[in-house]
């Protein structure tokens, strides 16, 4: 079963934007994953690649809200471009800087990180210009299973050619990908430009957020997006790699679990792409509680077997709630806010991931680990289910009322 078919495949932009989009996924995933390798080899020490993914996610969660408002205000094909030159160039100060220059390499990867946050909402909103109405639920399932492919063959083929070829050498070649990324996509049909001046960057963004909260299914969705992630994705992170050393003595656990949430969303993003659901919101939210698995089976004394499928539950669910949401969003939002709206998305759910992360480990010490992924697994399957109360996300739609 394939997920571009029929039109899409005649549709010569939106394969450009899936050839660009899978590319910064591919990219955005590698960076971290070079700079690991780069502790194996000693090029790096553990604080330095601590520092270096911090400036990187610094970088991100300035630019997200920056990119949505400049994917609103101009082209949202030359903000991909711009973003992604940006990212290709910083990759071969970052490749000289690894062994000469940590301060070099932390301002690159930092503005690697910039290119990236600038890209996403241009992307999800560039998707919404070349791909008509009824095919974006279908589209945006292609563009997901790209970057879940990529995930799930990804370290293995960059293990084996770390074998052979030099870890800058790999970093060049994420430029070479942001490189595409940047030249792929083409524009579709543009935003309105409004004459006269523009309100400074922090007005329009505000703009966004006036126009998010016209549409109650949307900031409902977000929070228990946001909630999923800090709590159950967090304290996952730090549990699972714990309990599979701990518990089961061993780090197969750990590589089979991650293995098998990729394969469970590109299940999800396959089944997605055909299916219809007669109530589109609350199906997606229940996909999305369907993570609360992890934690609940994180915490039982079960066979590694179960911890696995679990995994595999939660990443189907993701990507049952994931297209739904982008492809509502591009559907309700206002055209001209969308890049905003998007950014929003972005800078909540996966931009603050990193203060779940942050915190998890201290209340893990303080609470006990099973205190701690109890609270998740609730956390998890409640959350989704309050958003469902909001009478549109019953379709992630509604009519708002007038701004």
């Amino acid at each position: 079963m394939t997920v571009i078919d029929g039109p899409l495949l005649r549709n010569a932009p939106f394969l450009r934007l899936w050839t660009g989009t899978a590319a910064s996924g591919l990219a955005t995933w590698a960076l971290p994953f070079l700079l690991g390798l780069a502790v194996l080899d000693h090029t790096l020490t553990a604080t330095q690649l601590g520092l270096l993914l911090a400036v990187r996610i610094v970088g991100f969660v300035g630019a997200v809200p920056v990119g949505g408002v400049l994917a609103d205000r101009y082209s949202r094909r030359g903000v991909v471009l711009w973003s992604g030159l940006m990212a290709s160039g910083a990759a071969p100060v970052a490749a000289w800087g690894l062994g000469h220059s940590l301060v070099l390499a932390a301002v690159a990867v930092a503005v690697t990180g910039v290119g990236q946050g600038a890209c996403r909402p241009a992307f999800q909103a560039l998707a919404a210009e070349v791909v008509a109405g009824p095919q974006r639920q279908q589209a945006n399932a292609a563009i997901t299973l790209a970057v879940r492919v990529t995930t799930l063959l990804a370290p293995g083929l960059t293990a084996l050619l770390a074998v052979v070829v030099s870890i800058p050498l790999l970093l060049l070649g994420t430029g070479c990908l942001w490189l595409v990324a940047a030249l792929a996509p083409k524009g579709g049909a543009g935003v309105r430009v409004v004459a006269g001046g523009r309100p400074a960057v922090l007005s329009e963004f505000a703009d966004g957020v006036r126009e998010a909260r016209r549409h109650p299914w949307f900031l409902a969705g977000l929070g228990a997006l946001t909630a999923v992630i800090a709590t159950g994705y967090s304290a996952t992170g730090v549990a699972l790699p714990l309990i599979s050393r701990d518990r089961y003595h061993s780090e197969t656990v750990l590589a089979a679990a991650l293995t098998a949430y990729t394969l469970g969303a590109l299940g999800g993003a396959l089944l997605i792409g055909r299916w219809r659901p007669r109530t589109p919101g609350w199906s997606a939210l229940a996909g999305l509680s369907l993570y609360g698995l992890v934690p609940l089976g994180l915490l039982l004394p079960v066979h590694p077997a179960f911890i696995v499928a679990t995994y595999v539950v939660a990443g189907f669910g993701i990507e049952l709630f994931n297209v739904p949401w982008f492809t509502a969003t591009q559907r309700e939002v206002d055209p001209d806010r969308l890049a905003r709206v998007s950014s929003l998305d972005f800078l909540l759910s996966y931009g603050l991931a990193p203060a779940g992360l942050a915190l998890i480990a201290p209340a893990i010490n303080t609470f006990g680990m099973g205190t701690v992924l109890a609270v998740c697994a609730v956390v998890c399957f409640a959350a989704p289910a309050a958003a469902a109360l909001v009478p549109s996300s019953r379709g992630f739609t509604g009519s708002p009322p007038d701004r």
